[in-house]
């Protein structure tokens, strides 16, 4: 399966959000249509990278809604010619406008990470991502772009009111738990986010009656499905390893014995 667009497409519209309502850091989330629209040409579809990808996909999503008109995409916001940060989207939905951050994460529940902070658990595959920065970025810097001087003199030229605009951000991730350790209390995340299960290198003896398959990046996204070329154990065993090598934590999709699919990471850690 490479490059498969509209299986990554789907795979994002039925990403749910993160948190309801505005339950975290008073982060508003935006509700995202969830109709497929069809594609003409998927080649027009090209950033490599997921998070622009996903970007791609709201674009096209709102192009074809009828309530949404988008005003701006990443509009850089300039100071002195040094781009100091940029707005996602910058949207008229009826007759409300809105600014919209877009965040699309993989988070693993790490139980040994000393926190009272249940959010501080929440990394990223290699370690290098957390939940608990992204949402501080968003709101110490991101958001309050809106508001500098230099966006103002933007918007301005945009004829757009800054206290006309609404803050929302669209703010999904896929969740994983710790291996048959599925009755952790994720508040005040959505539960409706746990897609799979982690598992580090270390024990993948214990998944040795399955069959494997590694998804590129992007379709990280896609919701796994039979038409793959499946991997034995021992097949799969020796490309793990080279992950693992390199401290990469990769995401394989499970067959089991009864033909059950699951998603999971395979952990250097």
């Amino acid at each position: 399966m490479k490059n498969n667009t509209e299986l990554q497409y789907n795979g994002l519209l039925n990403t749910p959000n993160l948190w309801a309502s505005s339950v975290i850091f008073n982060l508003k989330q935006f509700q995202l249509e969830k109709q497929q629209f069809s594609f003409q040409d998927s080649s027009n579809f090209k950033e490599i990278r997921l998070g622009k990808r996903v970007e791609e996909f709201l674009s096209f999503q709102f192009t074809h809604s009828d309530d949404i008109d988008i005003i701006s995409k990443n509009l850089q916001i300039k100071k002195e010619k040094i781009t100091i940060g940029e707005l996602d989207f910058l949207l008229k939905n009826k007759s409300k406008y809105i600014h919209l951050e877009v965040v699309y994460k993989f988070y693993l529940y790490d139980p040994n990470i000393n926190s009272n902070n249940s959010l501080k658990h929440w990394i990223g595959p290699n370690r290098k991502d957390t939940l608990s920065f992204k949402l501080n970025k968003l709101k110490e810097k991101q958001l309050p772009l809106l508001y500098s001087n230099q966006c103002k003199a933007a918007l301005k030229n945009l004829k757009l009111d800054i206290e006309q605009i609404d803050q929302l951000v669209c703010y999904k991730a896929q969740l994983f738990l710790p291996f048959d350790k599925s009755a952790i209390d994720i508040e005040p995340l959505n539960k409706a986010c746990i897609i799979g299960f982690y598992l580090s290198y270390s024990n993948i003896e214990t998944l040795k009656s399955y069959q494997f398959f590694i998804p590129e990046k992007l379709d990280w996204l896609v919701i796994p499905h039979h038409k793959v070329d499946w991997m034995s154990f021992n097949e799969i065993k020796i490309q793990l390893s080279n992950f693992i090598n390199e401290e990469y934590s990769p995401m394989v999709w499970l067959k089991s014995p009864n033909d059950k699919l699951l998603k999971c990471f395979i952990t250097f850690w």
